[in-house]
């Protein structure tokens, strides 16, 4: 069998990572890939965006399966492209890749559905979102309605930040496109969890939760980034706990959408806030999430290829057993580069040491120069991820591994998974 997997960071590493265990006479491909997965699949140079060339390679190689990384191809239509050309490919269409790449509309869908999710309003003039900013009071939450690489969300602790917030999205264009409708949204009190669930569009199959950790500095200080790390498992979603998310929030989505005519195959992915009200949603991605994946996929004892094979294939998951889950806790951290999330410096030559048993690192930013040296290539330079009995053992030999890599102006956090630990501790 022979697979494509298409994107080049820190996810897509860590799928085909996963891949390969669970069937390793599988022939692997990656586009564009990086020299991490470039040790496990053969990297083609091309863009994971341009779909006429990803379907020429599907073709000419004969690639029995197509998985879609990244957002941005999703977004510009590649599983409609594929579909249309009768090559399997695991991800949604670009109508249902909306729950993500409109906040607008994902929204709108959870309202309407009375899917339980904080009270929000649009907005495209500047002077009617601070109006709503000051009805909700703050904190409030804005948010750009469009895809900003995790960079969109801000929690505005006043009105002067919310002002400055919203003029910097509406009037100064900051964030280009993604940033020309913003959502002024009620602020919710709780803990998050990332909930990842592979989908048929009728059936799911829910994945070990996880805690993502956006801010830069330790004790979730400084300004939001894509992701400065992840865990896994955590211990607030209990079994009843992601009942209710299946039962209140992802079967509901599934079936607005569908009802809306846009059926989601793939995976969907939850931000869930664990309220005192209950579990509701922050927002929808339509990918596997990153750095999350390349916590959980490391703690994943069943395959992951027989449930991506079956969507892709529109064999359906209706039968498919439940997924299994090693022992133990996984803790990723990434190392980051000079500068980010602001201007990541590039380029800088990159010493790797050799991990112990326990430890993968994942390429997410990275490139290699024709003499083989290592440089980095993006704000997210490696995913760190060790897998141990606790999540203390855990975060120590990742921040150990995480203390030999070097390359100037590195930076990465100490203490993922500091609110577990903290549980921890107050039940000893």
């Amino acid at each position: 069998m022979k697979l494509l997997m298409v994107g080049g960071g820190g996810r897509e590493h860590a799928l085909l990572w996963k891949l390969q265990r669970d069937e390793p006479a599988l022939e692997l491909l990656a586009a564009p890939g990086n020299p991490g997965m470039a040790t496990i699949a053969r990297c083609v140079p091309i863009a994971a965006t341009d779909i006429g060339a990803l379907l020429a390679l599907v073709a000419a190689e004969r690639v029995d399966l197509t998985i879609i990384g990244p957002e941005a191809p999703l977004e510009a239509g590649i599983v409609d492209q594929f579909t249309a050309s009768r090559r399997p490919v695991f991800g949604p269409t670009r109508a249902a890749a909306e729950i993500e790449t409109s906040k607008a509309f994902a929204k709108d869908l959870m309202l309407r559905a009375g899917i339980p999710t904080a009270r929000a309003s649009r907005h495209t003039d500047p002077d009617a979102a601070k109006r709503a900013a000051r009805t909700l009071g703050a904190p409030v939450v804005i948010k750009a309605s469009g895809l900003a690489a995790g960079k969109g969300v801000v929690i505005c602790g006043s009105m002067d930040e919310a002002d400055a917030v919203i003029d910097s999205m509406l009037r100064g264009k900051i964030l280009g496109q993604a940033g020309a409708e913003v959502l002024v949204e009620e602020f919710m009190e709780g803990e998050e969890l990332s909930v990842f669930a592979i989908t048929d569009g009728t059936h799911v199959l829910p994945m070990l939760p996880a805690q993502d950790h956006k801010r830069l500095l330790a004790g979730d200080r400084g300004p939001n980034t894509g992701g400065m790390g992840a865990y896994a498992p955590v211990s607030i979603a209990t079994p009843e706990l992601m009942e209710l998310v299946t039962s209140e929030i992802l079967l509901p989505t599934l079936s607005a959408l569908r009802e809306h005519g846009r059926p989601f195959a793939g995976l969907l992915y939850a931000g869930v806030m664990v309220t005192t009200a209950g579990p509701q949603v922050v927002e929808f991605n339509c990918r596997f999430g990153d750095p999350e994946t390349q916590a959980i996929l490391p703690l994943l004892r069943s395959s992951l290829l027989e449930p991506l094979a079956a969507v892709a294939t529109g064999s359906g998951i209706s039968a498919h057993p439940r997924l299994e889950w090693l022992p133990g806790a996984s803790v990723s951290t990434v190392v980051a580069a000079q500068n980010y999330p602001a201007t990541p410096r590039l380029g800088d030559p990159i010493d790797l040491p050799r991990p112990p048993h326990d430890v993968t690192i994942f390429h997410a930013g990275t490139r290699t120069d024709t003499d083989g040296t290592l440089r980095t290539a993006g704000g997210r330079v490696l995913s760190v991820t060790a897998v141990a009995a606790s999540i203390e053992a855990a975060r120590e030999s990742s921040v150990a591994t995480a203390e030999g890599v070097r390359f100037a102006g590195s930076h990465f956090r100490r203490d993922i998974g500091w609110r577990e630990t903290g549980r921890h501790a107050g039940a000893s």
